[in-house]
């Protein structure tokens, strides 16, 4: 097994999608294939981001042969391991390239920076790893949320991973995925509700909106980006009990079981669709929020 880097670019030829598969041409196979049961990172160039350089991490269940392409296979990622980073980290920082590896011996780029698989040093990948899911404490919770799962509670202090291992167990922790998961949607919404339209910072600093997933992870759904809402206190307890859903074109939907309708209609901000973030990467994909109007909505 080995750590790697996967190239992806928003504007793809390839059929990939990030936290389900990657689709590459079989010249990569055998470095693919040295990744499986391991984790890879993500990255897109800077030519096609500003922003974006290494964007998320992922683990690597299997390799098939696509069976919609000749001479393509799709390496398939292990359900729930995708996570996008908290903080996007660009391929050259203050102290140099993140991905040291990439250096030859004169100090100059190799060439395999441009290959789209390759391997990546244990070093190199803890480094990434820190930057990508450094807190920001802005979008730390405003108090200790209920613990989602038995045994699990929340801390105010940051995570030091000090250690390689503390680095890579952290990336199946779902307490670490939490945290991460919120800050990436309270950035992408500025830290406003979807449905309400509010954004309200306590005198610390620290948003009260909370990331909600749409698809829960309980129900096997991704920490995805566009898994992601910002959504208020009361509108999140909704959205999870189905009384308020969205739409395809996000007009914001409301359960005929609703006991006060009219009071809810008039906590949903006037454009009566949710406030979607500007990237359009970033906003609820159509799977998700039809899987909770099917599964969650009491229409």
């Amino acid at each position: 097994m080995a750590f790697g880097v996967f190239i992806h670019r928003s504007d793809s030829i390839y059929d990939d999608r990030p936290a389900e598969r990657y689709q590459f041409p079989a010249q990569y196979l055998k470095r693919v294939a040295a990744c499986i049961g391991d984790w890879i990172i993500y990255y897109e160039p800077r030519r096609v981001s500003e922003t974006r350089g290494y964007f998320a991490v992922a683990k690597v269940a299997t390799i098939i042969p696509d069976p919609g392409a000749a001479n393509m296979h799709l390496a398939i990622i292990e359900p729930g391991s995708y996570l996008d980073f908290a903080n996007p980290v660009r391929f050259s920082g203050p102290d140099g390239l993140v991905e040291r590896g990439l250096l030859n011996s004169d100090g100059k780029i190799s060439g395999r920076a441009q290959s789209a698989v390759r391997p990546i040093s244990a070093a190199d990948f803890n480094r990434i790893i820190g930057l990508g899911l450094a807190e920001d404490h802005t979008t730390l919770p405003r108090i200790d949320p209920p613990p989602s799962h038995p045994g699990l509670h929340d801390e105010p202090t940051p995570f030091l991973f000090e250690q390689e291992r503390d680095r890579i167990s952290a990336l199946s922790s779902r307490l670490v995925r939490d945290r991460v998961f919120r800050q990436v949607v309270l950035r992408a919404y500025d830290r406003r509700c979807a449905v309400t339209g509010l954004q309200l910072i306590n005198g610390g600093g620290r948003a009260e909106v909370q990331a909600a997933h749409i698809q829960p992870v309980e129900a096997n759904g991704p920490d995805i980006i566009n898994n992601g809402m910002a959504l208020s206190g009361t509108a999140h307890w909704m959205f999870d009990r189905g009384l308020i859903s969205v739409a395809d074109d996000h007009e914001i939907l409301i359960s005929r079981q609703v006991n006060d309708p009219d009071s809810v209609r008039g906590m949903i901000n006037p454009t009566r669709r949710i406030l979607a973030p500007a990237r359009l990467a970033d906003r609820p994909h159509p799977y998700f929020l039809k899987w909770h109007r099917e599964e969650r909505f009491k229409a």
